[in-house]
């Protein structure tokens, strides 16, 4: 489907950016997937290509451009799997304009640039084992001592976790703040500083090339010129970063849900049964023909939004039905042409059943289903 926006520049990016994952990511995915890691000099080799924060100033490394780059960087990683475009998705296009937005110069200059390069990889840290998309209820408390916080505290399902070189923390800085959400603030916490620790690496049901862990803060003296923008204002900072986010996620989904189609479109073109090809049967072309309708309904409004996200506009609401839809469509896809594989859906080899399994998570992060819901009602009853 051709959008309106993209030009002949971004097909030259798009072209590039295939040649490079045809060359390093298709042909070792299956092994990343196994080791459960996608390896550091693939991060790097992406940033000597251009690739990773494609929108940042050319002060900072970057090539200036606008989030359409960004949303093609999305696309093409999620056609080689899920696993590899949440952590590199989440570096470039979600983490990183934190620091754009809110940082000051010498924090811009400190990583921004090495972000580009594929030097530093980022993470954000806001879910908690007992707080997700109830931000405000977060424990992670950061006390002010001087010319240092003292940060305590556990995040998990972080992403990037066990490999950050830095990862923007979500805090309380004032536990007596009302509303509860006055009091929380964005803290960057470096690779390295005393009492940052790791935990295990999470075993996941999929994106299993995705790093996912959980962190721990004991007693983290984080400087205070780590603190991202002002004291109190981190509720705010997120929910105004979130339609970047939710937007991101409704374009991955959008992609896998094509890519399913397309798996299986050629698989029912080659299997036979009963005498004749799984495509001739009716049933076959009725699911087939479904699923392409929503497919292509989810295309056309996830490029609509991305279209006028570009233009600056206020899209909250939006951006939350595109992301429960289209999650939910692509979920109901995976189930459809996993049926469509029959037995052979079933078996790890054919890629329907790594796309099934990835796709589960997606109506849960970056705000569930029914938080998604709730956001739209409160938009339309306002």
């Amino acid at each position: 489907m051709t959008t309106a926006f993209l030009t002949v520049e971004h097909a030259i990016f798009r072209d590039s950016l295939r040649k490079m994952l045809e060359k390093e990511a298709y042909p070792n995915y299956a092994k990343w997937e196994e080791q459960r890691e996608i390896p550091r000099d693939f991060w790097v080799k992406l940033g000597e290509n251009g690739f990773l924060l494609p929108w940042v100033d050319e002060a900072y490394g970057g090539l200036g451009l606008d989030f359409s780059y960004s949303m093609i960087l999305t696309e093409e990683l999620e056609r080689v799997g899920v696993g590899l475009a949440s952590g590199v998705s989440l570096h470039s296009d979600i983490v990183s304009p934190y620091i754009s937005a809110y940082g000051t110069e010498q924090q811009k200059r400190k990583w921004l640039p090495k972000s580009v390069t594929g030097e530093y990889i980022s993470a954000i840290a806001m879910t908690e084992p007992g707080a997700g998309s109830d931000l405000a209820g977060v424990k992670t408390t950061a006390r002010k001592d001087g010319d240092h916080y003292i940060l305590n505290g556990e995040k998990t399902f972080i992403t990037n976790g066990l490999n950050a070189d830095f990862v923007v923390v979500v805090c309380k800085t004032d536990d007596q703040a009302q509303p509860a959400h006055r009091g929380i603030s964005l803290l960057v916490v470096e690779d390295g500083m005393s009492g940052f620790k790791r935990g295990k690496k999470l075993n996941k049901l999929g994106m299993h090339s995705g790093d996912t862990a959980e962190l721990i803060f004991e007693d983290v003296k984080v400087p205070v010129e780590n603190l991202l923008g002002e004291e109190g204002k981190g509720f705010y900072y997120l929910m105004d970063m979130l339609q970047q986010e939710r937007l991101l996620v409704a374009l991955q989904v959008q992609v896998e849900a094509e890519e399913m189609l397309k798996l299986t479109i050629d698989y029912v073109k080659e299997r036979k049964a009963f005498g004749q090809r799984i495509a001739d049967f009716q049933n076959t072309q009725f699911k087939l023909a479904e699923m392409a309708t929503e497919i292509d309904i989810g295309r056309t409004y996830v490029n609509r939004l991305t279209e006028r996200h570009l233009q600056g506009e206020e899209i909250v609401k939006e951006v939350s039905m595109a992301k429960w839809w289209i999650s939910e469509m692509a979920k109901r896809v995976a189930a459809e042409c996993l049926q469509l594989h029959g037995g052979y859906g079933f078996m790890e080899e054919y890629e329907i059943a790594r796309r099934y399994r990835d796709i589960a998570v997606t109506s849960i992060y970056a705000g569930t289903t029914e938080i998604m819901k709730n956001i739209i009602a409160k938009r339309i009853l306002a």
